[in-house]
């Protein structure tokens, strides 16, 4: 007897049929945390890192950072050689230094924040970015030390001062080092305040810790991205301390907006145009 040919449907897989795979390369599609759906990955970075679909906002190194707000070509780095030691030999399941050594492998950088002149739309200012991709941007005496020394290159200057905050807090393998970056911080913040300077915090996802508790709050302005987690203590631990059911969502941006900690919610995508009209508005 002679076997029938069955004819295949174009896609679909019969019983006994193997499935051939087809390789796709690694990275050029990906879920978004905002709405669970698979996105191209391309599209999202045209889209300055952010979801096409509910625009969920992706964290993004402090280089790509600046490349989004300054103009191009005008960025001038300050500081790039200053490097974090390991003053108290930390161990923890890796020591300090194979951390920073990781970390800067990593990033490119020597720290977690990348400080230095720029034009925003043909204003001058000084920009500096925090970089959660090194040590969760968590902020040692490099980073405050960084960050100091580019409050004080505005004062100096007169030039409009932009930080853009995205930090896990204080860098626990320093410990009280990195606390003192809190005061010190704030105490050229209000400096620059004295001198009439202008000072625009924008909070980035997350913003938490000793940053807040120290110059990511203290801006003239203060811009948040949507949805941005912000806030001092993580939400286990105030439940656990005070022993109140907390609001939902208490440490969002939109949240904090409500209550008057930040002026405004800015998108990506129209976060240069803020900044810029800030700076003209405040005269600077």
């Amino acid at each position: 007897m002679t076997q029938a040919t069955i004819p295949q449907e174009s896609g679909r897989v019969r019983f006994g049929q193997t499935r051939r795979h087809v390789n796709v390369p690694e990275g050029l599609w990906l879920s978004c945390p905002g709405c669970n759906q698979m996105i191209y990955s391309k599209q999202m970075q045209e889209q300055l890192h952010t979801c096409p679909l509910c625009r969920h906002h992706f964290r993004v190194t402090a280089r790509q950072r600046v490349d989004m707000l300054a103009d191009t070509g005008s960025f001038e780095e300050m500081d790039a050689e200053l490097a974090s030691i390991d003053p108290l030999n930390f161990i923890a399941r890796k020591s300090y230094r194979e951390q920073l050594t990781e970390s800067r492998n990593k990033t490119g950088s020597n720290d977690g924040v990348l400080t230095g002149r720029a034009f925003i739309k043909g204003r001058p200012a000084v920009l500096a970015a925090m970089d959660f991709y090194f040590l969760a941007g968590s902020m040692g005496a490099v980073v405050g030390e960084k960050i100091t020394r580019a409050i004080e290159r505005a004062t100096t200057d007169n030039l409009p001062l932009v930080i853009v905050s995205c930090s896990g807090g204080a860098r626990m393998q320093e410990s009280t080092i990195s606390l003192m970056q809190m005061a010190k911080t704030a105490a050229a913040l209000a400096r620059l305040h004295r001198a009439g300077g202008l000072f625009i915090s924008v909070l980035a996802d997350p913003t938490t810790g000793g940053t807040t508790a120290s110059f990511a709050m203290l801006g003239d302005i203060i811009f948040a991205e949507p949805r941005a987690m912000i806030g001092f203590a993580g939400p286990r631990t105030i439940a656990n301390t005070i022993k109140v059911e907390l609001p939902e969502g208490f440490q969002c941006a939109e949240f904090l907006q409500d209550k008057g900690f930040i002026d405004r919610i800015v998108p990506r995508s129209e976060l240069r145009s803020a900044i810029a009209r800030t700076i003209d508005y405040c005269g600077k």
